[in-house]
């Protein structure tokens, strides 16, 4: 039987309402408030605890699992399990199945499905074995230039339906999110709206990732009547691995908006969904994996989804490499600024060699001080798919082209940190615009900071100005200005700006107040340099000396005559 002449007469769609949480109140559908951390009922307004949500579907997965013990009774279906790669499938008793789809190799029979590994729901084939096969040749006709089109012409023959074991999750999820060059890690906490996790050890999960979504109107409590004729390919990861799945599939889904929030593409997400509903389904796929061939098409939507054959390599620096790289660049731009000075190709080496090396020691220890990352090289395949529209049966049975696929419903995480032995919902700041422009302004001032007092106590007159004046200023501040770079971006990602937000969205700035520096202390500091030998009279010196350097710089070097 053709996988979707059993979809010519389901039962009745449940439009998603499997997935559900109902108020304890009035039965209407619950939504889930990340800020509250629990369902709020769309209708009148009440709340429902995450513990009642999870009851809720305890009840409705006894009786379905029930239901489901009473209905294997009327069907002798059958385990194959793969001597190759361990590939388990349920088929009828009578059926003969010679080769495993996922690796080629021999089937051997074993014993009767347990009932542990039975689904609870199920989304039926909407399109047949040929049309999955047209749709597939269809891609390879969009993109014939690519070996993947060629080799796929080569091996569409082996594409074969299977109804493959996913989890559906829904709930709420904790994340813990950090920079990979940054020891501060930040917690949020955000909801999956109805995410399938593949539970099949074999099978590429990037590319069954690809080939969704799935419409969740189609989710059907499962019978052995839409199992009849089919494969079926049962899980075969434990519960462990299971979570490790879903934390990587959310995680993946949340990469986008943690980059952007943490301003960098590498960042190490953990997420955990201790807390959130699951039920194990069964969904539709057609499926090749011959080699470097991995290919999986959506048996609801048509949807291709196609493994890249080229491997993509992405390097990370370690952060030893970053300081040297940093002092290299510093001491290029210090010998190009001492070269336009005139200075001798040995007093240039000379200058760079003594300042290059601390530089080096300096930016070394600040580097070791606040990044872990180290050298490594990533490998990866990006996932070609088609462009998603979706394909539907008309009533007289042919198949049309409808609008797209809704995308999957992406809920990002809200960032939350413990101020003053309370969890606030808080918004991080770390490279604003008005961060930068105050760094790009501190060290501007720092580098010119002589040029610009002369400026002023000159009347403005750019013309009288005198830079030589200024050249053992410069000598100092031009190769500290990377390491001031360095420390300044570190601090950055270190010590984000934090904003709490309240129920309605609003925003104010939180300062933490063991780190502000009371005007006493300053004061205090102040005199501390200024009245107290011995160490006032190297700090009246360099006063001194930079009074000198401001008056030069204004005046030249004739006023002192």
């Amino acid at each position: 039987m053709e996988p979707a002449e059993q979809y010519k007469n389901p039962e009745p769609k449940l439009k998603g309402s499997i997935a559900d949480v109902h108020c304890t109140g009035c039965g209407a559908p619950a939504r889930f408030d990340i800020k509250k951390q629990k369902y709020t009922c769309s209708y009148c307004g009440e709340h429902v605890e995450i513990s009642e949500a999870l009851n809720e579907k305890i009840g409705f997965r006894k009786l379905q699992q029930t239901k489901i013990r009473d209905s294997a009774k009327n069907y002798r279906l059958m385990h194959a399990t793969c001597s190759g790669c361990g590939a388990d499938l349920i088929f009828e008793e009578g059926e003969a199945m010679a080769n495993c789809a996922f690796c080629g190799r021999t089937l051997a029979r074993r014993e009767y499905l347990s009932d542990r590994e039975l689904p609870e729901a199920i989304i039926p084939f909407r399109i047949t074995l040929k049309e999955a096969k047209e749709e597939l040749l269809g891609w390879c006709d969009a993109n014939r230039r690519r070996p993947e089109s060629r080799h796929i012409r080569e091996k569409v023959d082996d594409l074969a339906g299977f109804y493959l074991p996913y989890e559906l999750v829904r709930g709420p999820v904790t994340s813990h999110m950090s920079r990979k060059d940054s020891f501060a890690i930040y917690e949020g906490h955000g909801f999956i709206d109805n995410v399938f996790v593949n539970c099949s050890r074999q099978l590429d999960n990037l590319v069954l990732d690809g080939a969704e979504p799935y419409e969740l109107e189609e989710l059907v409590p499962f019978d052995f009547s839409y199992a009849a004729g089919q494969k079926i390919k049962t899980l075969d990861i434990d519960d462990r691995m299971l979570e490790m799945r879903v934390g990587s599939e959310v995680s993946n889904d949340y990469l986008p908006a943690v980059q952007k929030v943490l301003g960098t593409k590498a960042v190490d997400i953990v997420t955990t969904a201790g807390d959130a509903l699951r039920m194990p389904v069964l969904l539709p796929v057609y499926y090749i994996s011959s080699g470097d061939t991995v290919v999986a098409v959506n048996g609801q939507t048509g949807k291709v989804s196609v493994l890249e054959e080229k491997v993509r390599h992405f390097y990370f620096t370690p952060w030893w490499l970053k300081a040297i790289i940093a002092t290299i660049v510093s001491c290029g731009v210090l010998f190009g600024a001492l070269t336009l000075g005139g200075l001798d190709f040995g007093t240039r080496l000379t200058a760079v060699g003594c300042l290059g090396l601390i530089l080096l020691i300096v930016l070394m220890a600040a580097y070791s001080d606040s990044t872990h990352t180290k050298f490594r090289v990533e490998r990866r395949r990006e996932i070609l798919t088609s462009d998603g529209r979706i394909l539907r049966r008309a009533k007289g049975g042919k198949l049309e082209r409808d609008a797209k696929a809704k995308a999957k419903t992406v809920v990002y995480p809200q960032f939350y940190q413990t101020i003053d032995g309370r969890d606030e919902r808080v918004e991080l700041v770390f490279a604003s615009p008005a961060r930068l422009i105050k760094t790009a302004l501190l060290l501007f001032g720092g580098v010119f900071l002589p040029v610009i007092l002369a400026f002023i106590i000159n009347g403005f007159n750019f013309a009288k100005l005198n830079f030589g004046g200024s050249a053992a200023w410069f000598c100092l501040a031009v190769p500290l200005a990377p390491v001031f770079i360095v420390l300044m971006l570190i601090h950055l990602y270190d010590d984000p700006w934090i904003y709490i937000l309240d129920d309605r969205g609003h925003k104010k700035r939180y300062r933490q107040k063991d780190s502000e520096i009371k005007v006493s202390e300053i004061f205090g500091m102040i005199k501390e340099g200024l009245f107290h030998p011995p160490l006032c009279f190297l700090v009246w010196f360099c006063i001194l000396c930079f009074c000198a350097m401001v008056w030069a710089t204004a005046f030249g070097w004739d006023a002192f005559e």
